[in-house]
């Protein structure tokens, strides 16, 4: 029985991260690796301040700005990444002439994963300043 269990959270496990790691190829590598090392400097102001929160919370409460700016900044990429994608295209569809319906949605979605990726990052850098404040009350 837990052979089973182990094969089937492997298999979605194999799923769920293939389909993230498309997701987030199409999205466009540069800018949502941009988001994402602004996700991973939000995630680790989050844990030196969760880390420090009792015995220095000083450096905790020092730590709330960053986690911020981090967060404020990946979404401002996402924005950034999107509008200059849809420019370019809106370039190309200027210059080829009319384009199937279908063309279009599927540039409509992938245009949408850098700020969803952003807005990701976002929610936990203000989740994260959430706690952090909710933990450091005494």
């Amino acid at each position: 029985m837990k052979l089973k269990v182990i094969k089937v959270m492997a298999i979605l496990t194999g799923l769920i991260g293939s389909t993230l790691f498309n997701r987030f190829m199409e999205g466009g590598a540069l800018f949502m690796s941009l988001i994402l090392a602004c996700l991973l400097g939000c995630l680790f102001f989050s844990y030196r301040s969760f880390s420090n929160i009792k015995s220095n919370p000083d450096t905790a409460s020092n730590m709330l700005p960053h986690i911020r700016d981090c967060g404020a900044l990946a979404l401002a990429i996402g924005v950034m990444g999107t509008l200059l994608g849809l420019i370019s295209a809106l370039d190309v569809i200027e210059e080829v002439g009319p384009v199937a319906p279908q063309i279009m949605a599927g540039g409509l979605k992938v245009a949408l994963l850098c700020p969803l990726f952003g807005l990701f990052a976002f929610g936990i850098s203000r989740l994260s300043t959430l706690l952090i404040g909710i933990t450091s009350k005494p």
